[in-house]
């Protein structure tokens, strides 16, 4: 296991060579790295706030003092603290993230779903500051987060959204976003990146909108002569719930006006929902636009794909880790814990021995310093 240590220090050091550390050289007590290889080994087990990764250095000091040089012992709360929140939060996420895009690559996933998340509990209301909202990249086929960039409010999304973008490497891969970044700038650097785009469409961009259905009603009047579409049909049961999904792929007419404003712009997706629950019926209708063929089977899975960031990263985020809960007023420190956060999550859903959830895994690693270990190990540190 000696082995693994020494890879997990040497790929700290690796991803974090960029990191400028904004303390006084000369006038530490603690080497960088050995306070983000605490914070990051920390959270893995179970610690959700300052307190619990001093805590957790000290009783595991012995086992961090064979592979740490720790020349000031285990730093203080205040420390870990204070550290994060000096760190700026795009170059630290960019580094701290190298780790799950190469695990990405290896992995072939094709799907990244970008979708924003609020950290509640970080307001201020005396220094006039609402809740950090954070938009992340997430890998939705390995479940691993790739990206994240923070912004002061929901609203900003779509000035994070580009940002995000530029960390990551899109060639070949299929971008879904909700309606909030369907925007033709958004779109266009997704193709620039040599990416493809899959964008849910509502009333925030209105004459598209508009367009697109009264495109949908004709096809469906002219029962869909002279266009070039296809549809797929899905059902699942489960949880005393129903569903039937159909999928309809239609491809815009070439001389169609929106084709010359949207980058690539080729077909229009519309996927309809009909929910069973309980014996009352729910129904929905959403549509999405892409530059993709319209191949619905391979679209419904991109659709269905991208809301896994909700079901798995944030709820297991704000359930498991208990972020939502956390009540951290530093923007820098709580963006820079929330990204640890992220990678811990996306480290421990690649181990597949243990087969309960994260939750049993954080204390296995909490309990077992060789499971933590192999955890690293499973992620290729």
């Amino acid at each position: 296991m000696e082995a693994v240590e020494k890879r997990f220090v040497a790929g700290l050091r690796r991803c974090f060579a960029e990191l400028q550390d904004p303390r006084v050289q000369g006038r530490c007590d603690h080497l960088l790295g050995d306070i983000l290889a605490i914070v990051l080994l920390a959270v893995m087990s179970g610690a959700e706030d300052w307190p619990d990764i001093e805590e957790f250095g000290k009783c595991r000091h012995d086992w961090l003092k064979t592979f740490l040089q720790l020349p000031g012992g285990i730093p203080s709360h205040d420390t870990f603290r204070r550290v994060l929140g000096l760190l700026e939060s795009k170059q630290f996420s960019a580094c701290l993230f190298q780790w799950t895009q190469a695990l990405h690559e290896a992995t072939g996933g094709k799907l990244l779903a970008i979708d924003g998340k609020t950290l509640r509990h970080s307001f201020a209301r005396k220094r006039g500051k609402t809740a950090l909202h954070l938009v992340t990249a997430w890998a939705s086929e390995n479940g691993l987060t790739l990206a994240q960039v923070a912004c002061e409010e929901k609203s900003n999304e779509i000035t994070a959204i580009p940002e995000v973008l530029k960390l990551l490497d899109l060639r070949g891969q299929t971008v879904t976003i909700d309606a909030m970044g369907c925007q033709k700038e958004i779109a266009a650097q997704i193709r620039d990146q040599k990416g493809h785009y899959l964008l849910a469409l509502k009333g925030n961009q209105g004459t598209l909108a508009k367009e697109m259905e009264q495109l949908y009603q004709d096809a469906v009047d002219e029962d869909f002569a002279g266009v070039k579409y296809s549809t797929t049909e899905s059902f699942d049961r489960g949880h005393g719930r129903e569903e039937t999904r159909w999928c309809e792929a239609i491809e815009i007419p070439a001389d169609h006006p929106q084709r010359a404003v949207w980058k690539d712009l080729r077909t229009l997706v519309v996927v309809t929902a009909r929910r069973c629950v309980n014996g009352e019926e729910h129904g929905e209708t959403r549509q999405y636009i892409t530059d993709h063929a319209p191949q619905a089977k391979r679209l419904a899975k991109a659709v269905r794909r991208h809301w896994s960031i909700e079901n798995t990263q944030h709820w297991t985020l704000d359930v498991t880790f208990g972020e939502d809960a956390r009540r951290q007023q530093d923007r820098l420190g709580a963006a820079n814990l929330a990204a640890v956060r992220r990678l811990a999550l996306s480290l421990l859903r690649q181990e597949k021995t243990n087969k309960r959830g994260v939750k049993n895994k954080r204390l296995a690693c909490a309990l077992n310093p060789r499971y933590l270990l192999t955890v690293l190990h499973t992620a290729q540190f």
